[in-house]
């Protein structure tokens, strides 16, 4: 499978925009962001720094020795860089209350599917309990603010539908990741309606909002059990690639694509004096022609490197991960006006390009070559509905 790359990332025509247009009101806001040692959460944030805001993180230590949060040195652009669990009820109302944020993206959770198959309990205890300890902060904080809490693709009830999961398709989960996601939704959803109904919006202010992406990749992801990095790994090393469930179907996406929705959405809920329109669910994915088996992506990461192959170990396939995962994002580019910007094939190039040139100096800090990549991105057309 081939995809198409943009052809160019700095096009000034009538079709391109510049985002940080868009996205000023960040411009002097204080922001927080929890988990933002990890790989979304550390984009996130320096993207976040790059629109004016005066960013404060909480988060654990980095999940891995070598991460995105220190390979671009982000720690002296944070107002505050602390360090706690979000599950510390006390310790995360004392950071609402010192950070007065303006704005809230609560990213910190236990990410990994295969890992909450050893241990269940945490995953629920990280995702769901977590979720509850930020957003009661938030409500004991009594300040008013914009909060967008991000779940996951896998918290609809795949049922093994071939369409796109809308937004109000039911919530489920046949694993504890999914199930932990589906009750992060339902956290939320709880939240909302009990103490920040949208028709009392005078009296709290508190503006709330879910936001569901699809299989994020870009540089500065090494967690375990990851296709790109276990690919990077692998090919670094020079060792094939070991893949699980070559057949299943993703909906792949660089990291900037739902960062730069999540930061969208966040900006019409700062704005808007009427946010009905912009609290509740959110999804931000790929068109459907940008999906692509576990196959396909490793195959194109392997051409990107120019060097490699993957293989299947005997009897590595799972059932516990649905084969195809689609989400729809209909709502989005209909009622928000956000897009996809890059294809499939451009953000594989990004990725691999950012780790070649981690890995000529690992001593380089890559804050410019992540700075480069989102400004290439705000600059990028964005690309029309091919349905």
């Amino acid at each position: 499978m081939t995809w198409s790359v943009v052809p160019s990332l700095t096009d000034t025509s009538e079709m391109a925009d510049n985002m940080l247009n868009e996205l000023s009101s960040f411009e002097g806001q204080s922001v927080l962001v929890t988990g933002h040692t990890g790989f979304k959460g550390s984009w996130l944030a320096l993207w976040l720094h790059r629109l004016g805001a005066h960013v404060t993180g909480y988060a654990l230590e980095p999940p891995s020795d070598t991460n995105h949060f220190e390979a671009s040195n982000l720690a002296d652009l944070l107002v505050e860089d602390l360090r706690g669990d979000i599950r510390d009820a006390h310790l995360m109302a004392d950071v609402v209350r010192r950070c007065a944020p303006d704005v809230v993206f609560h990213l910190a959770a236990q990410p990994i599917v295969r890992t909450s198959l050893v241990d269940p309990r945490e995953t629920f205890d990280i995702n769901v309990i977590g979720t509850a300890s930020v957003l009661d902060a938030v409500r004991l904080a009594d300040r008013p603010c914009a909060v967008v809490v991000a779940t996951s693709d896998k918290c609809y009830r795949n049922n093994g539908q071939v369409w796109g999961f809308r937004e109000n398709d039911p919530l489920g989960g046949h694993d504890p990741y999914s199930a932990s996601k589906a009750g992060t939704e339902l956290v939320v959803d709880a939240y909302r309606s009990s103490f920040f109904p949208v028709d009392r919006i005078a009296e709290h202010g508190v503006r709330l909002a879910s936001v569901r992406a699809g299989n994020v990749i870009g540089g500065g992801d090494w967690a375990e059990d990851r296709l790109v990095p276990d690919a990077v790994r692998a090919l670094s090393a020079g060792a094939d690639l070991i893949v699980r469930n070559p057949g299943s179907t993703r909906p792949w996406q660089h990291v900037l694509e739902p960062l730069s929705g999540y930061l969208a959405l966040a900006e019409r809920l700062l704005r808007d004096e009427h946010p009905a329109t912009w609290v509740g669910a959110w999804n931000f994915g790929p068109f459907t022609n940008d999906e692509a088996t576990v196959a396909d992506l490793a195959t194109a990461l392997i051409d990107a490197w120019g060097s490699g192959r993957w293989t299947v170990p005997p009897g590595s396939s799972s059932d516990v991960e649905a084969k195809t995962l689609r989400i729809a994002i209909d709502k989005a580019i209909s009622t928000l006006g956000w897009q996809p910007r890059w294809h499939l094939g451009e953000a594989v190039r990004r990725t691999v390009d950012w780790y070649r040139h981690y890995y000529r100096d690992p001593t380089r800090a890559m804050r410019e070559h992540s700075l480069n990549d989102i400004e290439a991105y705000e600059t990028a057309n964005r690309r029309p509905d091919p349905t």
